[in-house]
């Protein structure tokens, strides 16, 4: 597995090593001890989630406050996504920024999304299946989202608006300037 750092330096990129025959491939999705020692920190990845959504499906952006909050481990077992992850962390040198990388099963990335960012995919396939880890469970109380098309993100979904099919839920929520963010003090390690 290599890890790459983005210009977000705490999301990282994880991109595995495969090995091809006449039978398919094998990789190594996940390896706790090679994975917390390039980030730094240890991690206890207690849930696997998994989601499948047709094309112009946009979830998020959502997140969970502190003492809730998630690091999540992305990837894309079947089509393909664009996947978004936001520097809501307050005195971060990248808080307000935002990645965006195309996941999907042939390329067969994994992005690593810390504690403090907000988080959100849409699906650029005609299917797809999203499959996650993370760290803590859900906690509804601690639940929180920013809007999609928020105008100071100004984020490039690659799909028209037209085109997306977007919850009740997520298409109430709040701007980024008006959301619940993590304070400064917030240490993800």
């Amino acid at each position: 597995m290599k890890f790459i750092r983005t210009k977000i330096p705490d999301v990282v990129l994880c991109k595995p090593t495969i090995l091809n025959d006449e039978r398919g491939y094998f990789f190594e999705s996940f390896k706790k001890e090679t994975f917390e020692k390039f980030i730094g920190s240890k991690v206890n990845f207690c849930q696997d989630n998994e989601a499948k959504s047709t094309k112009g499906v946009l979830r998020g952006l959502h997140y969970q406050l502190p003492p809730f909050a998630q690091a999540k481990l992305v990837r894309v077992i079947k089509g393909k996504v664009l996947d978004i992850a936001v520097d809501i962390r307050k005195g971060s040198p990248t808080f307000g920024k935002y990645e965006a990388v195309e996941l999907s099963e042939e390329n067969k990335l994994q992005l690593y999304i810390p504690k403090g960012f907000a988080h959100g995919y849409v699906v650029l396939s005609n299917e797809a299946i999203f499959s996650y880890k993370v760290d803590n469970y859900y906690h509804k109380e601690s639940e929180r989202g920013i809007m999609y098309n928020d105008n100071f993100l100004q984020i490039d979904w690659k799909l028209p608006e037209i085109d997306l099919i977007i919850s009740e839920k997520d298409k109430m929520q709040l701007t980024f300037k008006n959301a619940d963010l993590f304070e400064e003090n917030f240490n993800q390690k």
